[in-house]
Order: C-alpha cells, then structure tokens, then sequence
C-alpha cells in the first residue's frame, strides 16, 4: 500500500460534519432518525466503489458485501463500526481541523479557547508529534468515535475494490447506530449478515486489540415515600427525593466508582436520578471484568438499599437489575486465531500491538455472544465524547493497513 493513496482523512471530515447524537431518550430504533443520514451516504459510496448489494434498513444499519476473489475456502471476515456519536457532548455543526505536522505543544480550539489538548492530561497525544491532528473547534465533540472506524472501513473498502490483486475471502461490512446508548446491535440479522467472525473498529491508541470487555448489568431502583402536606408531615411524611439522595449519599466514596478504580476493577455509578415527593426513581450501571464479582456487586447495592430504607419504614423501594453485556473474553477465548491474525497483521504493518482490556463495551460485546466471536482493533481516536476528542491521520491510515493486512491472511491461512 505504499503508492495508494489515502481516503480516509477526506472521508473522516465528511463524516464528522454529519449529526448522528444518539438520544438516550428516544424509544424508536434509531433513537435519532438523523443517524440514517449518515447511513445513506455510505450506502451511496458503497455503490460507487461497485459494492452493489449494499443497503440500508429501517435500524439505519448498513450491510454489504465484497466478494471473495480466492479459490480457496476462506472464513466470512466481517467488519463493523457505529455511525451514532454519544449524548455527552454536541455533535451538532461539527467544524474538524486539521492540525498539520503536530508541534508536540497544548492545543487550543479556536471557537472555545478554554478549552485546550494538552500532551501533559492526554499522554498519548505527546506521541504524536510532527504528525497530523484532527479535533474539533472547540464547541462539540469530534465523532472520532466511531467514524474513524467507519472511515477506516471504507477505505480499507476502497483500497480492496481498487486492488483486486489482493487476494481475500468474503468480507462482510456491518454499520450500526445507537452503539453509544447501548443498543447498537439489538437489530442486527446474522443470517443475513452471514459472517463467521467479526472485527470492530472502535478502539483508541495505534496497536492496540481488545478481546475483554467488562461484564455489564444495569440497575433501577423505584423508590416510592410518603406524601403529605409539608405543614403537616410531623412524624408522617418520607420524602422519596431524600430516600434517593440518601441510597446515592450511601455508596462507598473510596472504591467501587469509575473516580476510584482501574484496571480490572468494577464499580457501581449512578447515572440519572428522577425524583418528586412521593416517588423516584435512580438508575445505574454496574460493572466488572468478573461475572462472579458484577453479580457481588449487585448483592452489595440490594443490601446497601435495603440497610437505608431501614430509616424510613413506611416506604418502600425496589431494586432490579437487568443484564446488558457480557465480557467477550469468554466466548473469544474458544477461537484464539481471531485475535492472534490481527496480533500478526499490525505486526506486518510495522505495529507493535497491544492486548487490551476495555473499561466498557463495544458492539463487539454483544455479537460475540450472539454468536458472532468480535474482538475490538484501534480506530485512532481519544479523549471520546469530550470537545477534547481528537485523532491522528497517520493512526487511522494504519488502520486502514491493518485491515488490509488482515484479510490477506485470513486468505493465506485457509
């Protein structure tokens, strides 16, 4: 791939400018009907490349095919990104610049100058001098999760349409919406995606392969107090509002947070709180690399819950908890080669790859355990849903390699 020349810088920029901000409040599928914009651009440029059969469903999901062009029988390699950004932070008239031959110092975004990248907060950045940068200006996020990914994967689409002398086996292209909310492949068809393994491309630093995520639960405790009369509430009223605050004032401040822990450790974090007199409701997410340990956690909530109500013996509240994901480690580790050939293919791209573990979970989670094995490869992208989010040129071009590399050996190794 030395003298091909690149698109996925021209295509990432594009993609960025396209609001996709999933809306965790939304109950359709997707949760915004903007994603599909994006969704039938790349459908559009999915046929120009003459990827024929490529669509676009009522999930704003996109699926196509590259045919084979070996005569060897070789596994169906599919690849899949999310086309929604998060909620966190505006993705709406998105501005990318591009920050050519990176000096190594902070940068500062134009349209909000308090808000500034610096190499001393994001150590991977101070790595990346005299390449080029991409942020956004200051007032959004970036999109770099996921489009990079969806970037790379139309390059890498690209590159192999125009290169039919690279020989591959089938390669499936899968694009989701409404990853970053949790629901990204809860439409997906495997029989019609037709893929025997899958990759996703959703990861951060160069190099780096993740097949373990943590195992995810997630928690809602309905409180219900007692409402009177404030002037008259002597003895008689439990207010729901002060019960919430109360079950969220009792978690440990010392460990079990995202703010306390690392590593292979879980936590209990609250994310919202909906609260009046009489009733409230506390939604959380638990997590854990350990299913025993996620289950522990659990235990120690109903516990913690019912030790504060306690104080209040008229009211009641009830803790339930629902399955979200689980660590894809556990289904991974039956098909070692699906990691061990991406481990080679950055290694021929002159990589040194990284095993990784993901504090959180990626579309690759849950299809590994719908019966598609997904580890996770590096998309280039950092500090995610932040206006600090940024990504580096030369990284996602070696994505795009990485790619490459790989559905050749898949090929030679069938």
């Amino acid at each position: 791939m030395r003298e091909y020349q690149h698109t996925v810088l021209d295509r990432f920029l594009r993609y960025v400018r396209i609001d996709t901000q999933a809306d965790p409040q939304s109950e359709t599928s997707p949760s915004a009907e903007k994603e599909k914009d994006l969704s039938r651009l790349l459908v559009e440029e999915l046929h120009q490349m003459g990827i024929s059969d490529a669509e676009m469903n009522e999930f704003g999901y996109v699926y196509a095919t590259i045919p084979s062009n070996t005569t060897k029988k070789v596994p169906v390699i599919c690849f899949c990104a999310h086309v929604d950004t998060a909620p966190d932070a505006s993705g709406t008239d998105v501005k990318p610049i591009v920050h050519k031959n990176y000096d190594g110092g902070p940068i500062r975004l134009p349209d909000d100058p308090s808000v500034v990248i610096d190499p001393a907060a994001h150590p991977d950045l101070g790595k990346k001098k005299g390449l080029d940068i991409v942020t956004a200006s200051g007032l959004t996020l970036l999109g770099a999760d996921d489009k990079a990914g969806v970037a790379e994967i139309m390059d890498a689409a690209h590159y192999l349409m125009t290169h039919p002398e690279v020989k591959h086996g089938t390669i499936k292209i899968l694009f989701t919406t409404d990853e970053e909310i949790g629901r990204g492949v809860d439409h997906v068809d495997l029989e019609k995606l037709g893929a025997d393994f899958g990759y996703t491309l959703d990861g951060e630093e160069i190099g780096t392969i993740e097949d373990e995520t943590f195992s995810a639960d997630g928690a809602e405790i309905k409180i219900r107090g007692v409402a009177v009369h404030p002037g008259y509430a002597k003895d008689t009223m439990e207010n729901a509002i002060k019960i919430a605050a109360d079950i969220i004032a009792a978690l440990p401040k010392d460990r079990l947070s995202p703010e306390t822990t690392e590593g292979k450790q879980g936590f209990i974090h609250p994310t919202r709180v909906e609260a009046q007199l009489e009733t409230a409701t506390v939604e959380l997410i638990l997590r854990d690399f350990d299913d025993d340990k996620l289950a522990a956690h659990g235990e120690f909530l109903r516990q913690l819950v019912a030790d504060v109500m306690k104080n209040y013996p008229n009211s009641k509240a009830e803790v339930v908890i629902k399955e979200q994901y689980r660590n894809m480690k556990n289904v991974l580790k039956d098909y070692p080669q699906v990691t061990e050939y991406a481990v080679e293919a950055m290694k021929r791209v002159g990589l040194t790859p990284v095993r990784g573990s993901i504090r959180g979970g990626t579309d690759g989670s849950r299809l590994s355990f719908m019966g598609l094995p997904t580890p996770n490869l590096f998309a280039g992208g950092h500090a995610f849903h932040s206006r600090e989010e940024w990504v580096s040129v030369q990284d996602m071009e070696a994505a795009v390699k990485t790619i490459v590399e790989l559905v050749k050996l898949w090929e030679e190794k069938s």
